[in-house]
Protein backbone atom coordinates (compact mmCIF):
# COMPACT_ATOMS: atom_id res chain seq x y z
CA UNK A 1 0.00 0.00 0.00
CA UNK A 2 1.37 3.41 -0.95
CA UNK A 3 1.32 6.28 1.54
CA UNK A 4 1.16 9.98 0.93
CA UNK A 5 4.34 11.28 2.60
CA UNK A 6 2.79 14.69 3.00
CA UNK A 7 -0.04 13.26 5.12
CA UNK A 8 2.30 11.15 7.25
CA UNK A 9 4.58 14.07 8.00
CA UNK A 10 1.85 16.71 8.41
CA UNK A 11 1.91 18.17 11.95
CA UNK A 12 -1.00 17.26 14.22
CA UNK A 13 -3.78 19.83 14.11
CA UNK A 14 -5.01 21.27 17.39
CA UNK A 15 -8.65 20.14 17.67
CA UNK A 16 -9.84 23.47 19.07
CA UNK A 17 -8.09 25.38 16.27
CA UNK A 18 -9.53 22.97 13.70
CA UNK A 19 -13.04 23.49 15.05
CA UNK A 20 -12.70 27.28 15.00
CA UNK A 21 -11.33 27.25 11.46
CA UNK A 22 -14.05 24.86 10.33
CA UNK A 23 -16.74 27.10 11.78
CA UNK A 24 -15.27 30.12 10.01
CA UNK A 25 -15.26 28.14 6.78
CA UNK A 26 -18.61 26.34 6.91
CA UNK A 27 -20.62 28.50 9.29
CA UNK A 28 -24.12 27.17 9.93
CA UNK A 29 -23.53 23.63 8.74
CA UNK A 30 -21.19 22.76 11.59
CA UNK A 31 -23.22 24.73 14.08
CA UNK A 32 -26.42 22.73 13.46
CA UNK A 33 -25.54 19.72 15.64
CA UNK A 34 -24.20 22.07 18.32
CA UNK A 35 -27.52 23.91 18.45
CA UNK A 36 -29.40 20.62 18.80
CA UNK A 37 -27.25 19.59 21.75
CA UNK A 38 -27.55 23.02 23.34
CA UNK A 39 -31.33 22.85 23.16
CA UNK A 40 -31.21 19.62 25.16
CA UNK A 41 -29.08 21.24 27.84
CA UNK A 42 -31.39 24.23 28.00
CA UNK A 43 -34.38 21.96 28.47
CA UNK A 44 -32.67 20.03 31.26
CA UNK A 45 -31.88 23.31 33.08
CA UNK A 46 -35.34 24.75 32.57
CA UNK A 47 -37.10 26.16 35.62
CA UNK A 48 -40.80 25.98 36.38
CA UNK A 49 -43.22 27.73 38.65
CA UNK A 50 -45.80 25.88 40.73
CA UNK A 51 -48.57 27.18 38.48
CA UNK A 52 -46.85 26.02 35.29
CA UNK A 53 -46.56 22.46 36.59
CA UNK A 54 -50.16 22.45 37.78
CA UNK A 55 -51.37 23.72 34.40
CA UNK A 56 -49.24 21.18 32.54
CA UNK A 57 -50.91 18.32 34.40
CA UNK A 58 -54.41 19.75 34.05
CA UNK A 59 -53.98 20.13 30.28
CA UNK A 60 -53.55 16.36 30.03
CA UNK A 61 -56.83 15.67 31.84
CA UNK A 62 -59.93 15.11 29.67
CA UNK A 63 -62.13 18.20 29.97
CA UNK A 64 -59.33 20.35 31.32
CA UNK A 65 -59.75 22.68 34.28
CA UNK A 66 -62.69 22.15 36.62
CA UNK A 67 -64.81 25.03 37.83
CA UNK A 68 -65.47 23.31 41.16
CA UNK A 69 -62.73 21.19 42.67
CA UNK A 70 -60.81 20.52 45.87
CA UNK A 71 -57.61 20.49 43.82
CA UNK A 72 -56.37 23.89 44.96
CA UNK A 73 -53.23 25.20 46.59
CA UNK A 74 -53.33 24.62 50.34
CA UNK A 75 -50.14 26.58 50.92
CA UNK A 76 -47.91 28.87 48.86
CA UNK A 77 -48.77 30.40 45.51
CA UNK A 78 -48.55 29.71 41.79
CA UNK A 79 -45.54 31.98 41.21
CA UNK A 80 -43.12 30.10 43.44
CA UNK A 81 -40.14 28.83 41.43
CA UNK A 82 -39.88 25.12 42.07
CA UNK A 83 -36.60 23.84 43.55
CA UNK A 84 -37.82 20.27 43.98
CA UNK A 85 -41.00 18.24 44.14
CA UNK A 86 -42.27 15.71 46.65
CA UNK A 87 -45.21 13.46 45.76
CA UNK A 88 -47.10 11.95 48.66
CA UNK A 89 -50.47 10.63 49.72
CA UNK A 90 -50.67 13.23 52.50
CA UNK A 91 -48.65 16.36 53.23
CA UNK A 92 -48.08 15.30 56.83
CA UNK A 93 -45.71 17.22 59.09
CA UNK A 94 -43.15 14.45 58.61
CA UNK A 95 -43.54 14.68 54.83
CA UNK A 96 -43.07 18.46 55.03
CA UNK A 97 -39.90 18.02 57.09
CA UNK A 98 -38.60 15.53 54.53
CA UNK A 99 -39.33 18.01 51.74
CA UNK A 100 -37.36 20.66 53.62
CA UNK A 101 -34.39 18.30 53.97
CA UNK A 102 -34.55 17.63 50.22
CA UNK A 103 -34.71 21.35 49.38
CA UNK A 104 -38.08 20.67 47.74
CA UNK A 105 -40.61 23.49 47.93
CA UNK A 106 -43.55 21.89 46.09
CA UNK A 107 -45.55 19.02 47.58
CA UNK A 108 -48.14 17.31 45.38
CA UNK A 109 -50.49 15.50 47.74
CA UNK A 110 -53.50 13.36 46.95
CA UNK A 111 -55.53 13.92 50.09
CA UNK A 112 -56.37 16.91 52.32
CA UNK A 113 -53.71 18.75 54.27
CA UNK A 114 -55.95 20.21 56.98
CA UNK A 115 -58.18 17.35 58.10
CA UNK A 116 -61.32 17.85 55.98
CA UNK A 117 -62.26 17.31 52.35
CA UNK A 118 -62.30 20.98 51.31
CA UNK A 119 -59.35 21.97 53.53
CA UNK A 120 -61.55 24.57 55.21
CA UNK A 121 -59.44 26.10 58.00
CA UNK A 122 -61.86 28.64 59.49
CA UNK A 123 -62.67 26.26 62.33
CA UNK A 124 -58.99 25.57 63.01
CA UNK A 125 -57.69 29.10 63.54
CA UNK A 126 -57.10 28.57 67.27
CA UNK A 127 -55.86 24.99 66.95
CA UNK A 128 -52.20 24.46 67.88
CA UNK A 129 -51.63 21.55 65.48
CA UNK A 130 -53.03 23.49 62.53
CA UNK A 131 -51.02 26.60 63.39
CA UNK A 132 -47.79 24.62 63.72
CA UNK A 133 -48.27 22.93 60.35
CA UNK A 134 -49.36 26.08 58.52
CA UNK A 135 -46.45 28.06 60.00
CA UNK A 136 -43.97 25.34 59.01
CA UNK A 137 -45.14 25.55 55.40
CA UNK A 138 -45.12 29.34 55.46
CA UNK A 139 -41.66 29.65 57.00
CA UNK A 140 -40.13 27.48 54.28
CA UNK A 141 -42.26 28.92 51.46
CA UNK A 142 -43.58 25.49 50.49
CA UNK A 143 -46.50 25.13 48.11
CA UNK A 144 -48.90 22.23 48.62
CA UNK A 145 -51.22 21.29 45.77
CA UNK A 146 -53.89 18.67 46.24
CA UNK A 147 -54.16 16.60 43.07
CA UNK A 148 -57.21 14.45 43.73
CA UNK A 149 -59.99 15.17 41.26
CA UNK A 150 -57.65 15.62 38.30
CA UNK A 151 -55.58 12.46 38.72
CA UNK A 152 -58.79 10.44 39.13
CA UNK A 153 -60.17 12.01 35.91
CA UNK A 154 -57.28 10.78 33.81
CA UNK A 155 -58.19 7.99 31.40
CA UNK A 156 -57.34 5.52 32.76
CA UNK A 157 -57.48 6.72 36.38
CA UNK A 158 -53.95 7.57 37.50
CA UNK A 159 -54.32 6.24 41.04
CA UNK A 160 -55.83 2.95 39.90
CA UNK A 161 -53.05 2.47 37.36
CA UNK A 162 -50.39 3.22 39.98
CA UNK A 163 -51.78 0.53 42.28
CA UNK A 164 -52.32 -2.02 39.49
CA UNK A 165 -48.74 -1.43 38.40
CA UNK A 166 -47.44 -2.22 41.90
CA UNK A 167 -49.67 -5.30 42.07
CA UNK A 168 -48.58 -6.34 38.55
CA UNK A 169 -52.25 -6.74 37.65
CA UNK A 170 -52.43 -4.60 34.50
CA UNK A 171 -52.63 -7.73 32.37
CA UNK A 172 -55.80 -8.80 34.16
CA UNK A 173 -57.57 -5.44 33.90
CA UNK A 174 -60.52 -4.83 31.60
CA UNK A 175 -59.46 -2.60 28.71
CA UNK A 176 -62.36 -0.18 29.17
CA UNK A 177 -62.87 -0.43 32.93
CA UNK A 178 -59.53 -1.34 34.59
CA UNK A 179 -61.23 -1.57 37.99
CA UNK A 180 -62.68 -4.90 36.82
CA UNK A 181 -60.12 -7.69 36.75
CA UNK A 182 -60.26 -11.30 35.60
CA UNK A 183 -57.34 -13.32 36.90
CA UNK A 184 -56.38 -16.96 37.45
CA UNK A 185 -58.54 -18.39 40.21
CA UNK A 186 -56.98 -18.46 43.66
CA UNK A 187 -58.24 -18.68 47.22
CA UNK A 188 -59.22 -15.56 49.13
CA UNK A 189 -56.39 -16.35 51.55
CA UNK A 190 -53.80 -16.42 48.78
CA UNK A 191 -55.20 -13.29 47.16
CA UNK A 192 -55.08 -11.32 50.41
CA UNK A 193 -51.58 -12.60 51.20
CA UNK A 194 -50.32 -11.44 47.81
CA UNK A 195 -51.88 -7.99 48.19
CA UNK A 196 -50.43 -7.54 51.67
CA UNK A 197 -46.96 -8.44 50.41
CA UNK A 198 -47.04 -6.21 47.32
CA UNK A 199 -48.57 -3.18 49.06
CA UNK A 200 -46.80 -3.58 52.39
CA UNK A 201 -49.96 -3.99 54.45
CA UNK A 202 -49.76 -5.54 57.91
CA UNK A 203 -53.39 -6.62 58.21
CA UNK A 204 -56.68 -6.22 56.34
CA UNK A 205 -60.33 -6.54 57.32
CA UNK A 206 -62.48 -8.92 55.33
CA UNK A 207 -65.81 -10.70 55.03
CA UNK A 208 -65.89 -14.10 53.35
CA UNK A 209 -64.68 -17.66 53.26
CA UNK A 210 -60.85 -17.85 53.25
CA UNK A 211 -61.07 -20.90 50.96
CA UNK A 212 -63.40 -19.25 48.44
CA UNK A 213 -62.11 -19.26 44.86
CA UNK A 214 -61.60 -15.73 43.52
CA UNK A 215 -61.14 -14.91 39.84
CA UNK A 216 -63.37 -11.91 39.12
CA UNK A 217 -62.31 -8.88 41.13
CA UNK A 218 -63.82 -5.43 41.52
CA UNK A 219 -61.16 -3.01 42.73
CA UNK A 220 -62.35 0.31 44.17
CA UNK A 221 -59.49 2.15 45.91
CA UNK A 222 -60.01 5.04 48.30
CA UNK A 223 -63.42 5.95 49.68
CA UNK A 224 -65.87 5.37 46.84
CA UNK A 225 -68.81 5.38 49.23
CA UNK A 226 -71.32 2.70 50.13
CA UNK A 227 -73.79 3.39 47.35
CA UNK A 228 -71.17 3.14 44.59
CA UNK A 229 -69.60 0.06 46.15
CA UNK A 230 -72.95 -1.71 46.49
CA UNK A 231 -74.03 -0.76 42.99
CA UNK A 232 -70.69 -2.03 41.71
CA UNK A 233 -71.21 -5.40 43.37
CA UNK A 234 -74.74 -5.62 41.97
CA UNK A 235 -73.66 -4.76 38.44
CA UNK A 236 -70.28 -6.51 38.12
CA UNK A 237 -71.07 -9.62 40.21
CA UNK A 238 -67.46 -10.05 41.38
CA UNK A 239 -66.15 -12.86 43.53
CA UNK A 240 -64.58 -10.21 45.73
CA UNK A 241 -64.71 -6.44 46.18
CA UNK A 242 -61.35 -4.99 47.17
CA UNK A 243 -61.71 -1.44 48.43
CA UNK A 244 -59.96 1.22 50.44
CA UNK A 245 -62.41 2.04 53.18
CA UNK A 246 -66.07 1.61 54.05
CA UNK A 247 -68.78 2.88 56.32
CA UNK A 248 -69.35 -0.28 58.31
CA UNK A 249 -73.11 0.19 58.32
CA UNK A 250 -73.25 0.27 54.51
CA UNK A 251 -71.14 -2.02 52.31
CA UNK A 252 -70.22 -4.48 55.07
CA UNK A 253 -73.87 -5.05 55.95
CA UNK A 254 -74.80 -5.45 52.30
CA UNK A 255 -72.11 -8.11 51.80
CA UNK A 256 -73.17 -9.88 54.98
CA UNK A 257 -76.77 -10.05 53.74
CA UNK A 258 -75.69 -11.09 50.24
CA UNK A 259 -73.75 -14.01 51.68
CA UNK A 260 -76.71 -14.99 53.87
CA UNK A 261 -78.85 -14.95 50.70
CA UNK A 262 -76.39 -17.44 49.14
CA UNK A 263 -74.26 -15.16 46.94
CA UNK A 264 -70.57 -16.01 46.52
CA UNK A 265 -69.12 -12.63 47.39
CA UNK A 266 -66.29 -11.52 49.66
CA UNK A 267 -65.12 -8.10 50.81
CA UNK A 268 -61.53 -7.02 51.49
CA UNK A 269 -60.91 -3.63 53.11
CA UNK A 270 -57.30 -2.49 52.61
CA UNK A 271 -57.49 0.90 54.29
CA UNK A 272 -57.62 4.20 52.42
CA UNK A 273 -53.91 4.96 52.43
CA UNK A 274 -52.83 1.44 51.49
CA UNK A 275 -55.30 1.35 48.60
CA UNK A 276 -54.18 4.63 46.99
CA UNK A 277 -50.62 5.37 48.06
CA UNK A 278 -49.19 3.96 44.82
CA UNK A 279 -50.90 6.84 43.05
CA UNK A 280 -47.99 8.91 44.38
CA UNK A 281 -45.65 6.65 42.39
CA UNK A 282 -47.74 7.35 39.29
CA UNK A 283 -47.44 11.07 40.04
CA UNK A 284 -43.68 10.77 40.55
CA UNK A 285 -43.25 9.12 37.15
CA UNK A 286 -45.42 11.82 35.56
CA UNK A 287 -43.17 14.54 36.98
CA UNK A 288 -40.01 12.74 35.89
CA UNK A 289 -41.38 12.41 32.35
CA UNK A 290 -42.96 15.84 31.93
CA UNK A 291 -40.72 18.03 34.08
CA UNK A 292 -37.35 16.24 33.85
CA UNK A 293 -35.27 19.23 34.95
CA UNK A 294 -36.86 19.28 38.42
CA UNK A 295 -35.72 16.80 41.05
CA UNK A 296 -38.69 14.75 42.26
CA UNK A 297 -38.99 12.36 45.19
CA UNK A 298 -41.82 10.19 46.42
CA UNK A 299 -42.27 10.19 50.18
CA UNK A 300 -44.46 7.56 51.82
CA UNK A 301 -46.36 8.88 54.85
CA UNK A 302 -47.18 5.35 55.99
CA UNK A 303 -50.38 4.34 57.73
CA UNK A 304 -51.69 6.70 60.40
CA UNK A 305 -53.20 3.72 62.23
CA UNK A 306 -51.41 0.78 63.85
CA UNK A 307 -52.67 -2.71 64.65
CA UNK A 308 -52.65 -4.34 68.10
Amino acid sequence: MSHNPNLLNYPAINRRKFFVNAVKTTGVLLLAPLVNKASVFIKMDETYTVGQIMDLFIKQVPGGALTTTVDTLKSGDRDIKVTGIVTAMFATIEVIRKAISLDANFIIAHEPTFYNHTDDTAWLQNDDVYKYKADLLRQHNIAVWRNHDYIHRLVPDGVTMGVLDQLQWQKYADQKIPNILTMPATSLTNLVGYIKERLGIEKVRYIGDPDQSCARVLFMPGAAGGQRQIQGISRVKPDVLICGEIAEWETAEYVRDARAKGDKISLVVLGHIASEDEGSEFMLKWVQKNVPSVKATRVKPGNSLSFM
